[in-house]
């Protein structure tokens, strides 16, 4: 290999890759993963960690600890997945993306062990995460689970504190058909006598992960009814959760001996995308029309969405859609307002759904809307439309945003 982009190339042509491929390329177990690590020795034991799962605001609580330990004065890992424009927007120090050549040597060096292992793209990405935070002698690393949990190539750590966001229904085909399967397998980051903080607000869910954390001689805490004055820069109404998950998970970490002041808080809360580049949460990317980019992309992400769209000042506003196949499309197009405009798009990937394999489903929900062949086709008949002060959403999926940005 002569360059980072042939290993990069190499990577996605040789392992399954979920966000590609779907569940066909999804590896439940520890195995694969426990393999590659020993192979290069248990790297992730060599650093602290926060190990972050949920279904929801799971990336934007990950961004925000990580932005506040490192106003802190600690030296952070990221790993969050999946990328939007570059692959090493998963792994970052302090913000700044992994170093390409390291990238390309490790890909190098662990060839072999691909052929032999046959990991998935997410298996062998959370090992090279594991190995440059190791490298680069971190403080600690955020860790984001990829999906689930207990399954997880990312539950081999043995963090600080687990942190579980706001659950809801997403991947059923891989992770249970009710909230309770769901939860549970989410649950299965908790390790024995370690603190979890737990950020949803539905008593049902908070139930189970105390009882799960009561197996394991966890310490639980319920962050959904913190009270605090503290506000972040993020403009997602639906961060006001994620902010409680985040100050929950800070005063347990200041319990365990970590330095971080409340002006270390305030400060991280208020230089989350200076201090980790977070993209397409609720990202305005131009006025006049106004463009706004989320990636939220189930039914319950869409909810929050929704609601905040309904408070935009706008006289029409135009959603530019696209959404890859395993997801539950049909309870996201019933949500959708009827007096909005659509634009439904098919985003650039394999995975990807034309919108005629679900236009009778917009028909029968009385939409006003167009189909296109891409998201840029889409995005510019929207802008040739739209009215200066009419808002533009870009959403579905992460694919359609990371077109987008």
């Amino acid at each position: 290999m002569q360059s980072y982009k042939e290993a990069i190339d190499w990577l996605f042509s040789q392992v399954p890759n979920y966000q590609l491929q779907g569940s066909s390329a999804y590896k439940p177990g520890l195995e694969n993963i426990r393999s590659l690590a020993e192979s290069f020795g248990n790297s992730h034991v060599q650093f602290p960690s926060i190990h972050i799962a949920g279904t929801n605001g799971k990336g934007s609580t990950s961004h925000m600890l990580a932005s506040i330990l490192q106003e802190a004065g600690y030296k952070v890992g990221l790993f969050t997945s999946p990328h939007l424009v570059d692959f090493t927007e998963r792994i970052k120090i302090n913000g700044i993306q992994a170093d390409q050549d390291f990238v390309l040597n490790f890909i190098e060096r662990s060839q072999q062990l691909v052929q032999e292992i046959k990991p998935s793209f997410f298996e062998i990405t959370t090992l090279l995460a594991f190995e440059y935070f190791a490298k680069e002698n971190v403080d600690i690393a955020v860790i984001e689970t990829g999906l689930g949990g207990r399954l997880d190539a990312t539950n081999i750590i043995s963090p600080e504190i687990s942190v579980i966001t706001s659950i809801s229904y997403d991947h059923q085909d891989l992770l249970g058909n009710s909230l309770e399967e769901i939860t549970i397998e989410k649950c299965g980051i908790i390790k024995d006598h370690i603190p979890v903080i737990s950020g949803d607000d539905k008593i049902s869910v908070q139930n189970i992960i105390r009882k799960q954390a009561e197996l394991k001689q966890a310490l639980f805490v319920d962050a959904s009814t913190l009270e605090h004055s503290f506000r972040t820069s993020l403009l997602g109404n639906y961060q006001h959760q994620n902010t409680k998950t985040v100050i929950a998970s800070v005063q347990q970490l200041r319990h365990l001996g970590w330095n971080i002041s409340d002006e270390n808080i305030e400060n991280g809360l208020q230089h989350i995308v200076q201090n980790t580049d977070l993209r397409g949460r609720w990202e305005i990317l131009q006025e006049n029309p106004k463009i706004i980019a989320d990636v939220g992309h189930n039914e319950a992400g869409f909810g929050y969405i929704l609601e905040q769209l309904s408070h935009e000042k706008a006289e029409n506003i135009h959603m530019i859609l696209g959404f890859v196949k395993g997801k539950d499309i049909a309870k996201i197009i019933q949500k959708l307002p009827k007096n909005y405009l659509y634009y439904f798009v098919q985003p650039a990937i394999p995975r990807a759904l034309h919108p005629i394999e679900y236009e009778p489903i917009l028909k029968e929900n009385q939409l006003q809307y167009q189909l296109f062949s891409s998201v840029a086709l889409g995005l510019e008949s929207a802008k040739q439309t739209a009215k200066p002060d009419d808002v533009l959403f870009v959403g579905g999926s992460n694919f359609v945003v990371a077109e987008v940005i």
